[in-house]
């Protein structure tokens, strides 16, 4: 199975469909959406990548696993904080979460992905049909949240500007198994002009539970990736003339590990488009 995916953008405008590309107005609507807002209009069916809206709170990756494996996917996050940055847990079989008032996380999300024994069996909007009482779900930091420190930084965000989902590559580099679980690290592409670098890799590094500073910049064979234009999940962003690519850990790296595990269930989201708490952006800035 190729796990690449470019799902339906926000583009349809005589729908219901809204374009994360910055400076028309359909966009900057989008920012401005509270979560709630945002939260209904995935519940409805808008699907798309999330970066961008709701601008200034918190987005979080999804993965949820049957109880027997909660404990070993709990310790596969604390051993591998950089791609599996935990926001919250919730109890089996709940749907809730309190970084949500009123959110549902079988409905509230653009677009999943349903797993069985490591094989990618549907894409769907919703999860109610297929949601089990002995799921835990686990809502993981995502580098979304710190687009925004980037961005009044002064750093350019090209997928942002190109209207396309970041690019996400499956590295070479292994996450540290426990027990079932294990598989390698996952990670997101920025293409950053050089005198932008040192800017971001400060930024990111305040903010930890979103991922934090990078893991690699440069030459993207340090981490076993062949080829910048083929990205394994999201899209391929052109970069600037003298861009740098940098990489920082991402949370699809649970799906790998679902591949290279075969669990006999999961559910996550599907790259890019993510869950909108509440919380605001700076409540995890360090400093």
């Amino acid at each position: 199975m190729n796990p690449s995916t470019t799902q339906g953008h926000l583009t349809d405008l005589t729908t219901r469909n809204i374009p994360t590309t910055p400076g028309v107005p359909e966009a900057e609507h989008a920012r401005a959406w509270t979560p709630g807002e945002a939260r209904a209009r995935f519940r409805a069916g808008l699907t798309g990548p999330t970066t961008g809206i709701a601008a200034g709170r918190t987005q979080a990756n999804l993965i949820s696993v049957p109880a027997d494996w909660a404990y070993e996917m709990l310790l596969f996050c604390q051993r591998n904080p950089k791609p599996c940055p935990v926001l919250d847990v919730t109890d089996a079989g709940s749907w809730t979460t309190p970084l949500a008032e009123g959110a549902d996380l079988r409905t509230d999300l653009p677009r999943y992905r349903v797993w069985e024994h490591g094989e990618l069996v549907a894409e769907p909007t919703d999860v109610v049909d297929v949601w089990r009482e002995d799921l835990v779900s686990f809502l993981i930091g995502c580098s979304f949240t710190f687009e925004w420190a980037l961005a009044e930084a002064g750093v350019p965000l090209r997928h942002i500007e190109q209207g396309r989902n970041v690019s996400m590559y499956v590295t070479r580099r292994a996450c540290r198994p426990a027990g079932r679980l294990r598989g390698p690290m996952v990670v997101s592409m920025r293409p950053v002009p050089p005198e932008h670098v040192a800017t971001a890799i400060r930024e990111t590094s305040l903010l930890p539970a979103v991922h934090g500073s990078p893991v690699h910049c440069g030459e993207p064979s340090g981490l076993g990736i062949a080829d910048l234009a083929r990205p394994d999940f999201g899209d391929p962003v052109d970069a600037g003339p003298d861009d740098i690519p940098v990489f920082w850990a991402c949370g699809v790296t649970p799906q790998a590990v679902v591949m290279a595990s075969r669990p006999p269930f999961a559910v996550t989201h599907a790259p890019g488009q993510m869950f909108l708490t509440d919380a605001r952006d700076e409540q995890y800035r360090v400093a």
